[in-house]
């Protein structure tokens, strides 16, 4: 759960980058402000402080694990799936949604270049594996400053015991 206060920085980041790069007028950038090359080169930004990812929306599955040990466990397991995603610079943002009525349940931001990694990397996940979800997936290009957010995230959980 420590990655769920991460959506409101998604919502501030899908309104940044709804739009294709094909779509978007050039940049407008000040002769004077060259930006910060080399953040941007360690984000994979491009020349609009963009990148690409894919956005996969979890929704609910068809078989609903029962509460219990393997319960605990799958989700044990969806847990550290996040985080060490996260740790190797592939997932950007995850988290869930809050009481959806929709059936969507959680979703992940990755930072990977088409669907099919995105695919390969979701599929292992004990929730999708157990049937308890199913992932949806959408090309998204966004800011690369959403890179940052695991970094930042970091620094604002409090040290476990």
């Amino acid at each position: 759960m420590r990655m769920i206060c991460m959506l409101a920085l998604l919502c501030a980041a899908v309104a940044m980058g709804n739009a294709r790069a094909a779509e978007l007028p050039p940049p407008v950038v000040a002769a004077e402000d060259d930006g910060d090359a080399g953040l941007a080169q360690r984000l994979g930004a491009d020349e609009r402080g963009m990148r690409q990812y894919v956005l996969v929306i979890l929704k609910t599955g068809p078989t609903r694990v029962p509460d219990g040990p393997g319960r605990d466990a799958m989700f044990a397991g969806h847990f550290a799936n996040i985080e060490r995603l996260s740790k190797a610079g592939k997932l950007a943002l995850a988290g869930p949604f809050v009481r959806s009525e929709t059936g969507w349940r959680g979703l992940y931001v990755f930072a990977v270049g088409d669907i099919d990694e995105a695919r390969a990397l979701t599929e292992g996940d004990p929730v999708v594996v157990q049937g308890e979800m199913v992932a949806e997936y959408h090309p998204w290009y966004g800011s690369a400053a959403v890179m940052l957010i695991p970094e930042w995230h970091e620094k604002l959980v409090s040290p476990q015991p």
